[in-house]
């Protein structure tokens, strides 16, 4: 028989798509069972034109089966069959596709919708096949055909005999080879898998004989495999049934079933949206964080559907690095897709999904925040420091649509709050929104630089996180007020007797703060009178962008480029210890060494930053005591 070759251009497509388009071999048999239901499909928009045509659902399926002995693979369906020019047409020519034209011609028919505008899907087989078979017959024609090809060489077609209207693909498995095993898609249980995988919610039911177990009769201790026909998938995905149909319970099942965490979900948010473009998800946002969350290893993304057909695993473009927790999927008919369900255009449509989801996703987890505070402060236990990078990255591009959902533990209120919380508290005469850092709360209260505002009455922040005083700088400031750390070197508090007795002593004790800097040189920017210390002898505060807590962040990263501070030695002078200072620069220029020295690894030990030389320390400690 005449074999007929493909165009060179198809040749060519052939060979780009089996070698490289789809990274997934198992992809073609999500293809073929997609084409099938593309038949039945076709034939339901037949029977609405049709009064002759009677479309009964349950009269219509797929089959896939396998026969191990001669290594072939069949899907069969009871669609609407192709005849010999229709053959010619759709498989003759790669990247034709019927089921497009046909979804030109029947648009908007009863909601339903063609998969086919995918095209090329059925050549994905030749990556595990070396021969494919198709006989088919076509509705309302009394002849069938088959065609075959062995890949890029051609085709050959000629008349069959065929009883049933519907197509019957057979595949030809390849031999194994020394990196890939082509027995696994002879495989009852791995073509259960991958059916379950990409086609379970396909309309229609796609069955397979199954091996189970049992007892055999007369014996209760010997058993029997036997086959039985199963539908694999379940048809009916949950994101197109009625809320009101579906219980809590439902949702946590769909959590499970497909896998995305071992908890459950403190949150499900079911969209179904039916406008300029149509589309379905369900969301989760989960309580507990993944293990590789904050590693490498870890991927965001939803799961893409189109009509029912998964399309990716995991879509990163739907979801914005802050928001990357969040499990569910996406279903929508009005993707456009090339010639891979793998490959997607980036198109209006998808990002005008991933727009609206992100809002959605803001929307809930405010919700969750003002209606259900403790659901929402485990949420944020897993998951807040996520947000707080979202504020940091892209140089603050969305920080106003993370702002409100950020909390810190409250001095005043021991707790988390939120930043509205915080505002709607601060007395009259406060200007900013005060913060302390450090590496745990205990540490923080305990902080000598707090004393002054913590006097005033105003409430502080405390920072736990490594990111947090990198995403307030981001932040800067919210509903138009300030954020200031009480390490900073001017508070906006003092009083203005407080400050002019300050520049008193100031201006009195200058030459033993210079003599005190002049011992330090390298270590500290300035010794000066502090305006905010109470009981305590001695504090670092810092001018410039870099805080302590910075400082220490960015050294302990592997590109360690040694960033420092810019660091001021506060003296307290209604303290003891700076009548002893002022004491020594009279009579004993080598006690203002020691002193000197000692109060400065003393703030140091405060801030929890390492003292340079502890042996030179331990032994200043011995020559005070002496």
């Amino acid at each position: 028989m005449e074999k007929t070759q493909f165009k060179a251009e198809s040749k060519r497509l052939l060979d780009m798509m089996i070698n490289s388009i789809y990274s997934q071999k198992e992809i073609f048999l999500r293809e073929l069972i997609s084409n099938a239901s593309d038949a039945i499909d076709k034939i339901y928009y037949e029977a609405l034109t049709d009064d002759s045509l009677r479309f009964d659902q349950d009269s219509y399926f797929i089959k896939v089966a396998t026969d191990k002995e001669n290594r072939t693979l069949k899907i069969s369906d009871t669609g609407i069959g192709m005849t010999k020019e229709e053959l010619e047409t759709n498989l003759g020519t790669i990247a034709n596709s019927g089921s497009l034209a046909f979804k030109t011609e029947n648009e908007s028919k009863d909601g339903h919708d063609i998969i086919g505008q995918f095209g090329v899907g059925f050549y994905s087989s030749f990556m595990v096949a070396d021969v494919l078979t198709v006989i088919s017959k076509a509705l309302g024609s009394d002849s069938a055909y088959k065609w075959e090809s062995t890949g890029a060489d051609g085709y050959t077609i000629e008349p069959y005999e065929k009883d049933v209207v519907g197509t019957e693909i057979t595949l030809k498995i390849k031999e194994n080879t020394e990196d890939e095993n082509y027995d696994e898609y002879l495989e009852e249980y791995r073509l259960k898998a991958i059916i379950k995988k990409y086609s379970d919610f396909i309309r229609y039911p796609i069955k397979m004989d199954v091996t189970e177990n049992r007892p055999k009769e007369g014996s209760e201790d010997e058993y029997e495999d036997f086959q039985e026909e199963q539908t694999i998938n379940s048809m009916v995905p949950i994101w197109r049934k009625n809320k009101s149909e579906l219980t809590p319970e439902d949702y946590d099942n769909f959590y499970a079933e497909k896998r995305y965490g071992f908890d459950k979900p403190i949150k499900h948010i079911h969209i179904n949206v039916d406008g300029a473009i149509r589309y379905s998800a369900i969301l989760f946002i989960p309580e507990n964080i993944p293990f590789d969350y904050y590693s490498k290893e870890y991927e965001k993304g939803l799961e893409l559907y189109s009509n029912g057909v998964l399309i990716m695993d995991k879509c990163s473009d739907l979801l914005p690095d802050h928001f990357s927790f969040v499990k569910g999927m996406v279903d929508s008919e009005d993707l456009s897709l090339n010639i891979s369900r793998e490959i997607l255009q980036h198109d209006r449509q998808l990002k005008l999904i991933a727009k609206n989801i992100n809002k959605k996703i803001k929307s809930e987890l405010q919700s969750l925040l003002k209606d259900e505070r403790e659901k929402y402060e485990a949420f944020y236990k897993s998951f807040g420091r996520q947000l707080k990078y979202g504020v940091y990255s892209e140089f603050g591009a969305h920080k106003e649509v993370l702002q409100d959902l950020l909390m810190f533990y409250s001095s005043k209120e021991k707790k988390l709050v939120s930043l509205d919380e915080y505002i709607s508290r601060m007395p009259e005469d406060q200007t900013y929104i005060y913060y302390a850092s450090g590496e745990s709360h205990e540490r923080i209260e305990k902080l000598p630089q707090t004393e002054l505002v913590s006097e005033k009455g105003y409430e502080i922040l405390y920072f736990t996180d490594e990111i947090d005083e990198f995403a307030i700088r981001m932040l800067m400031a919210y509903k138009e007020k300030e954020f200031k750390s009480v390490s900073s070197g001017d508070l906006g508090i003092e009083a203005e007797e407080n400050q002019n007795n300050t520049d008193s002593e100031e201006s009195e004790n200058k030459d033993l703060f210079d003599y005190m800097k002049n011992i330090l040189s390298d270590k500290v920017k300035d010794v000066r009178v502090s305006k905010r210390l109470k009981s305590h002898p001695v504090c670092l505060s810092t001018d410039g962008e870099v805080t302590i807590e910075m400082e220490k962040v960015l050294n302990a990263m592997p590109d360690n480029q040694n960033i420092k501070a810019d660091k001021v030695l506060e003296i307290n002078p209604n303290h003891e210890v700076f009548n002893s200072l002022k004491d020594a620069f009279e009579k004993d220029k080598e006690k203002v060494t020691l002193y000197t020295n000692l109060l400065y690894n003393q703030a140091l030990l405060i801030e929890g930053l390492p003292i340079n030389d502890p042996v030179e320390f331990t032994n200043d400690i011995c020559k005070v005591m002496v």
